[in-house]
């Protein structure tokens, strides 16, 4: 987990470079989209009220953005009370683990991205990367190839709402897959992947960013995790 010293565009939150042991977990292939959002969004309340509508940029098989942490979590809870199974946000290792896919280049798709495979801002580029489109804007989930998990939008589209509270880096971090929580329910929030509106150097599996729980912005989605059952 992280990124090597070597890595074009690293910073010093991506370090130590660290083995970590991820346990066996089901994540959504796409981030939620507006329409599942507004299917659980209609159910009965548990901590707090949810909007049936949020985005800026419409459509049923976009990606839903501009939702705070809490109202993820709250999404969570009512997809785990309506299915009897227990979803919730990933862990930041496991996004990590998800989006590389087995891959230890700065993107499971190589050294470099291009706008063909991805929606980020194409104005700029990274390493021997070539410019290519700037949509500005969301695509549908899955307008692009997926990884070798078979894991859509993981570098682009939305960043993505994880478990964690946010540390400057990964001095003391968990190696069991686990989220790294403190006490202070007011703490920054982990958001990893890049964006519609991310250079590429900030679509690189091992990037991570910080937001308040209640900040929302147009490039801001989740996707969420199903944990797996423990047999005997």
């Amino acid at each position: 987990m992280g990124s090597p010293e070597t890595e074009l565009e690293r910073e010093d939150s991506e370090s130590p470079q660290h083995p970590v042991t991820v346990p066996s977990f089901f994540i959504g292939r796409y981030p939620i989209t507006q329409s599942q959002w507004s299917a659980i969004a209609a159910l009965p309340k548990i901590n707090r009220e949810l909007k049936l509508k949020l985005s800026r940029f419409k459509g049923n098989n976009r990606p839903v953005e501009q939702v705070p942490w809490q109202d993820s979590v709250e999404f969570c809870d009512r997809l785990s009370r309506k299915t009897d199974r227990t979803y919730r946000l990933p862990t930041e290792a496991e996004w990590e683990y998800a989006c590389r896919a087995g891959t230890t280049t700065p993107f499971h798709l190589g050294e470099t991205i291009t706008t063909d495979l991805a929606n980020y801002n194409g104005d700029s580029i990274y390493g021997r990367g070539v410019k290519g489109v700037d949509r500005k804007e969301t695509t549908d989930v899955g307008s692009f190839p997926p990884n070798a998990f078979g894991l859509c939008d993981m570098h682009d589209n939305l960043m993505e709402w994880c478990l964690d509270h946010w540390h400057q880096n990964y001095d003391g971090a968990p190696t069991d897959g686990s989220a790294w929580l403190t006490n202070d329910e007011d703490a920054m929030r982990v958001l990893r992947g890049g964006s519609w509106y991310d250079d590429p150097g900030n679509c690189r599996s091992a990037y991570r960013y910080w937001d308040p729980p209640g900040y929302r912005y147009n490039d801001i989605g989740f996707r969420v995790v199903c944990v797996v059952p423990r047999t005997l």
